[in-house]
């Protein structure tokens, strides 16, 4: 169903700033924010919170995968799946990834680092928000190139999913797809420290500021979503391209 190096004319005007071309996924990070704010509140509603929170970063990781692959001249059908099937597709995702982060806390705890375990169960969160350990950004990097794959496959197995299928596909493409998964995680720690310092410069900027606590709170919500968005623009871009030279030198051999 899907075929990525498919060529397609691509008609009307688009917005020349990299993350508006992706607008539509915006209110799903507005709401996986919100939802994040509450799980981290804590409480008898924070699972379910983040399990809100993860389906709708999955449904906007959707959203700016098929635009990725529209804008490197590939044709995908995502276009054409209701809200429906997409909640379908990323409650399945969501099962699938759940499994691969709780084999990566048993691994992490094994091997003596249950420090690092945090970083494993925010595999998913890490696509679009950031993550709080060097090895956390690797690994959402590979998550988020695990959910493509998915993605793919599904389309092309109408809607069905096989994980070792997903992997296998991963290994083999490992040497363009494997690369790019590198160079996002390279890309997480530059966009990590940016995220960090205008954090820094707007608590800076409103502490103490005690009867502008709205618009401080504001302020901060916007910038927390808008770094996801640059985020996801980022992640889909670059396993985007990883994966159409996987494709191009595929057929070169």
């Amino acid at each position: 169903m899907t075929s990525l190096l498919r060529q397609r004319a691509l008609s009307g005007s688009q917005p020349t700033f990299g993350p508006l071309r992706f607008i539509e996924a915006l209110p799903w990070i507005v709401l996986a924010a919100a939802l994040r704010v509450i799980a981290f509140s804590g409480g008898p509603v924070a699972l379910f919170a983040v399990i809100g929170a993860s389906i709708a970063i999955l449904q906007a990781f959707i959203a700016v995968a098929r635009r990725s692959i529209e804008l490197a001249d590939g044709q995908t059908d995502l276009g054409n799946l209701t809200l429906k099937d997409e909640l379908r597709l990323s409650l399945r995702i969501l099962g699938l990834i759940a499994l691969l982060m709780a084999i990566g806390v048993v691994s992490v705890i094994w091997t003596g680092n249950a420090g690092l375990s945090g970083s494993m169960i925010a595999g998913l969160d890490g696509m679009a928000f950031d993550q709080f350990t060097h090895l956390g950004k690797f690994w959402s990097a590979t998550v988020a190139a695990l959910v493509l794959l998915m993605l793919l496959h599904a389309e092309r197995h109408a809607g069905r999913i096989n994980l070792l299928d997903v992997i296998g596909e991963l290994i083999d493409r490992w040497r363009w797809f494997g690369g790019a998964i590198v160079v996002l995680g390279g890309f997480y720690f530059g966009l990590s420290l940016t995220q960090g310092v205008v954090r820094t410069a707007i608590w800076a900027t409103w502490q103490g500021e005690t009867s502008q606590t709205f618009l401080r709170n504001l302020v901060f919500f916007v910038f927390i979503f808008s770094f996801a968005m640059i985020r996801l623009w980022i992640t889909l871009t670059v396993l985007t391209w990883g994966l159409r030279q996987s494709y191009w030198h595929a057929q070169q051999d």
